[in-house]
């Protein structure tokens, strides 16, 4: 008797109900669309951080589009540090840790007289020293920038940082307690990683980017006394918003810099 030649069923998507048919329409290009569609899947939290994504096979035939539009899409996230590629394993969702901070989100260098030779350097960690946290009320600047209401609970966090054993920069950080719930200074102090990586790991919440604003300052009592300073010295002021999903700010951010010896140092991508 003949045998038959085996017979295969086809190919069907595991249902992702965030991912549903685009339909191709309007005046956003359709790469942008599934990149919209992505961001809204990673938001609602079905794809912990670190954790893969279904193929690309999957999601593109789940979205009804080509693999090349979906690439395109991923190609950007994954620029943007929100997704990470690992050759031969798939796609993953980028986990904050202390690479991702010294590099997307830490700016702070020493001064070189060779502009190149400072683009070459390898990057200093700074040692993070947790002066003061308290919890307070919510000052106008603190609610408008978290986009919470004056007064709410919020944690007021100073950390002193480090470069060469000589203290250089001091963050201000400020936090919803009602965002932040069950934060305690024994669990901040004593995280293993960085602190975007606390926020993602126990309370779910991820820092795409930053908006920040820099401008000449004079070092204040409190500050001069924690860089060691004279008070009044210059010094540079970096006021941060960190925003995760959908532009929700999540932390607002002081960072006071004693630029004697160092510089602040952004390296700006071409990519849009």
């Amino acid at each position: 008797m003949k045998p038959t030649a085996p017979s295969f069923a086809p190919f069907v998507p595991v249902p992702v109900p965030e991912l549903a048919p685009l339909s191709g329409s309007g005046t956003v290009p359709l790469y942008r669309q599934v990149k919209r569609a992505l961001l809204k899947l990673l938001e609602s939290g079905r794809f912990g951080p670190g954790e893969a994504l279904p193929s690309e096979s999957e999601i593109a035939q789940l979205l009804q589009v080509s693999i090349g539009t979906l690439r395109r899409a991923v190609d950007e996230l994954v620029h943007e540090h929100v997704l990470i590629r690992r050759q031969g394993k798939g796609t993953f969702v980028a986990l904050h840790n202390d690479d991702r901070f010294l590099f997307q989100f830490f700016h702070v260098e020493p001064r070189s007289a060779d502009a190149l030779d400072s683009l070459t350097q390898e990057r200093e960690y700074p040692v993070v020293d947790c002066v003061a946290f308290d919890k307070a009320r919510a000052t106008e600047t603190q609610a408008a920038a978290l986009r919470i209401r004056l007064g709410e609970p919020v944690f007021c966090i100073s950390n002193r940082l480090s470069l060469g054993g000589r203290p250089v920069v001091h963050d201000a950080i400020c936090l919803s307690a009602l965002v932040f719930k069950g934060l305690t200074e024994k669990r901040f102090t004593e995280r293993p990683s960085t602190v975007y990586n606390l926020y993602q790991l126990d309370h779910g919440i991820s820092v795409l980017r930053a908006q920040e604003r820099a401008r000449a300052a004079a070092a204040s009592r409190d500050v001069a006394r924690i860089l060691g300073l004279s008070t009044g010295v210059p010094v540079l002021e970096v006021h941060r918003i960190a925003l995760s999903f959908g532009e929700k700010p999540v932390e607002y951010r002081v960072s006071t810099v004693n630029t004697q010896q160092h510089d602040y140092v952004s390296v700006l991508s071409t990519q849009r």
